[in-house]
Parts: C-alpha cells; sequence; structure tokens
C-alpha cells in the first residue's frame, strides 16, 4: 500500500533520522552559511564630567550619579562578519552584567548568527534560574545587539533600514542639561547650548521636595524657550497619586509635551487614571527589564508615550516586539538613553517617536551623530555604525575573550 508520504515525495523518518532530529527551537535551519567563532565581553566605567542628581537622590533613595558601567559585547564569524552590541548599569549593578554575560556568551560559539530570534530564547533559558528580566536580560542584551548590528552590516544597510524604516530623521530632545543638581541658571545657559546644537525639544527634570521648586523651574525654561519649543518633565517616580493629581493639574498651562514617570514605575493603574485624567500626555516604561511588563503597561493604557529601553528590556528582539504592541495600540514611542541605539529603532516605528539625547556616551565612540533642525538625521553607516574609541580601552575594568574574539 503506497502511504501519503511516499506519494508526494516525502520519505519516512528512519530511526537514525530521530536520532539526529532537534526541534526548530533549539537547532539551526538547513540555510546555516556562517558561525560565530568569538565574543569578548568588556566591562567599561564610563566617568561623567560631573555628579548628577535627579529627584531620587533629592529623596535619599540614591546617592548621585557619577559613572556609569558599560558591558560590551564584540561577536566575530568564520567569514570576517563582526557586530558591536552594548548594555548599561548606573550606580550599581555593572559587575553583576558582566558576570552573568560571561556565564551565557559560550552559547553563542558554533551558532549561525542570523537566527537572532532563537539566539535570544537559549540565552535567556541558559540563565533561566536568574529569571527572565532584570540582570539576566539586561546581560543578554548586549549579546543580541550585537548580533543585530552584525546583520545589519552584513547587508551593508544602517540598522533602521534593515528593520524597514518610516523616515530618516527622528525628533530629538535633550534631558542630560535639566538636572535638579543644576542651578536654574545653569539649566537655561543649558538650554541655549542644547538649541544651538539643533536639538528639538527640552527635558527639565523635576520632583522636588518642595513642589513650588518644581513649577518656577519650569515656568522660567517655558518663558526662556518661548511657546512652540517642545517641553518635558521628568519625575523619576518620585509623586504619590494624590500629589501627581494636583501638580499634573498645575503644569497643564506649560502645555507639556509629556509628563514623564510620574509614579512608581510599576503603578499601572495609577498612571492609567492620570493619563485619564490630565490633559498632559504621560510618558514611562524606561524602567521595565521586560515585554511582559511592558505588555502590562500598554494593555492598561497606562501611558501615551512608551519608553522601553532596550539595553534594559534585553535588547533589540524584545523591544521590536514592544515596538508592535504600542504600535496596534496607538501609542507614542520615546525610547530612554542610549540615542545611538534608539535613533534606529525610532526611525522604523510607524508612529511619533522621539529620542533621548545624551552626550554623555560619545567619547566611546569614534563617531558622532548629527543634529540639525530639532532632529536626529539617522547614519548611512552599516549596522548602528559605531567603532570604540581608544579612550574606551582605558576605562576598561575587565574584558574576557571567548573562541577566537581575537581574531
Amino acid at each position: 500500500m503506497t502511504t501519503t508520504s511516499e506519494r508526494s515525495g516525502a520519505r519516512s523518518l528512519a530511526p537514525a533520522d530521530a536520532v539526529a532530529f532537534k526541534p526548530w527551537a533549539q537547532a539551526p535551519g538547513e540555510a546555516t552559511t556562517d558561525h560565530i567563532t568569538g565574543v569578548r565581553l568588556s566591562l567599561v566605567n564610563l566617568p561623567l564630567h560631573a555628579p548628577i542628581s535627579d529627584a531620587k537622590v533629592l529623596t535619599g533613595r540614591q546617592k548621585p550619579l557619577t559613572e556609569i558601567a558599560f558591558l560590551f559585547a564584540e561577536i566575530t564569524t568564520e567569514s570576517g562578519h563582526e557586530g558591536l552590541g552594548f548594555g548599561y548599569s548606573k550606580r550599581a549593578g555593572g559587575p553583576a552584567l558582566y558576570a552573568h554575560a560571561k556565564e551565557i556568551a559560550p552559547e553563542l560559539i558554533g551558532e549561525d548568527p542570523s537566527d537572532i530570534s532563537r539566539l535570544w530564547s537559549k540565552l535567556v533559558w541558559a540563565g533561566a534560574s536568574m529569571g527572565r528580566s532584570g540582570v539576566a536580560v539586561q546581560a543578554l542584551a548586549a549579546l543580541d545587539i550585537a548580533l543585530w548590528d552584525l546583520k545589519a552590516r552584513r547587508a551593508g544597510l544602517p540598522l533602521a533600514k534593515l528593520l524597514g524604516a518610516h523616515r530618516d530623521s527622528v525628533p530629538v530632545y535633550n534631558t542630560s542639561g535639566g538636572y535638579l543638581s543644576a542651578p536654574i541658571e545653569e539649566v537655561l545657559d543649558n538650554v541655549d547650548l542644547a538649541r544651538a546644537r539643533g536639538i528639538g525639544g527640552i527635558k527639565l527634570k523635576v520632583g522636588s521636595p518642595d513642589a513650588r521648586v518644581d513649577l518656577e523651574r519650569v515656568r522660567r525654561v517655558r518663558e526662556h524657550l518661548g511657546d512652540d519649543v517642545p517641553l518635558m518633565v521628568d519625575a523619576n517616580q518620585q509623586w504619590d497619586r494624590l500629589t501627581a493629581i494636583r501638580i499634573g493639574r498645575r503644569l497643564e498651562e506649560f502645555d507639556l509635551t509629556w509628563i514623564e514617570e510620574p509614579l512608581d514605575a510599576y503603578d499601572a493603574e495609577g498612571h492609567a487614571d492620570l493619563a485619564a485624567t490630565l490633559d498632559t500626555p504621560i510618558a514611562t516604561g524606561e524602567m521595565l527589564t521586560s515585554f511582559g511588563e511592558h505588555a502590562q503597561l500598554i494593555e492598561a493604557r497606562a501611558s501615551d508615550f512608551v519608553q522601553p529601553d532596550a539595553p534594559r528590556v534585553g535588547g533589540i528582539t524584545p523591544f521590536l516586539q514592544i515596538m508592535q504592541l504600542a504600535d496596534y495600540k496607538g501609542l507614542s514611542l520615546a525610547p530612554h538613553f542610549v540615542m545611538e541605539i534608539h535613533a534606529h529603532l525610532s526611525a522604523a516605528y510607524p508612529r511619533t517617536a522621539w529620542v533621548e539625547h545624551f552626550e554623555w556616551l560619545e567619547p566611546m565612540f569614534n563617531e558622532r551623530l548629527e543634529i540639525t533642525d530639532g532632529r536626529l538625521i539617522i547614519p548611512d553607516r552599516p549596522g548602528l555604525g559605531l567603532s570604540l574609541s581608544e579612550r574606551t580601552a582605558s576605562w576598561t575594568a575587565e574584558s574576557t575573550e571567548l573562541g577566537s574574539a581575537g581574531g
């Protein structure tokens, strides 16, 4: 009797095939054309020019920020392709990121770098006892981002073009000049410097113990900017629900683009109430460290601007999932920090998408991002368009090479 598989030309599974078979989630496809031969990991401590403070410092919950720890991942393949990715941690956690990455990165050796989604799953399960959020995914973010950079470089495309860009530039706003540690006159000088550089919007830190101080600082900046320049404020999670409502109503007169993190990052219900009550849009999400946490926030309608951070959520792979859900819900996008990565992701978002400007990271790279007329221009260099500077080597605390990362 002829079987269905014989009629279709398919061959039945012999016992030997059954032994060799692996689930698709675990094994590369037959189209594998390249293999990862090496991974170099580096822990880099970037010093800041001066200590900075936001509301979390004024409330006694954190110390002033003096440096940022970066985890860099450099991936190489047998065909000579390379990819660069990075993640970061502020105040604490850098050594933990580095240690966890060293444990899971060997899982990449011998793998096809094109299978990014499968490799993300492999890496997260390699460290699953640490969970699937927090340090566990922030450590693998640098590896995931390096894989995306490698893929775009191999294609000869900027990452934004590989993903499918909706625009060649994105609106950009500055945060680094508006910290609470800076007197208002210094903030106004910083505003002028940012505007002279071509930056379009200004974000001001709020959340002082005395709300009158916040309101006066916002008033001064709004008067200095005029009515047409986008202005945002950021409370860094330091208000309770009642305070957020009261101050939010008083901030309405300043025509703010958004109020950022007025409440605890995990208070989706409170943020949803604020978003429904205030005319000013609400922005939040930067502290969340997984797609699942962002999904809860988005499903709750807790913000008008979603603010994922690719290094915090586990890299570009989960970031793209967040983008898809946010787009489906009709929300705007304003990724947190690392404009060097988020410029590409914001360019690939169908709706309104801002990029946050910090000049802090510039000394680590040989390249500079172009800003003009209030917009950040997407680089035309392949991948992220970045290479590490010599100064980065001088700030490196530890490094390790797995496989033949040294070439």
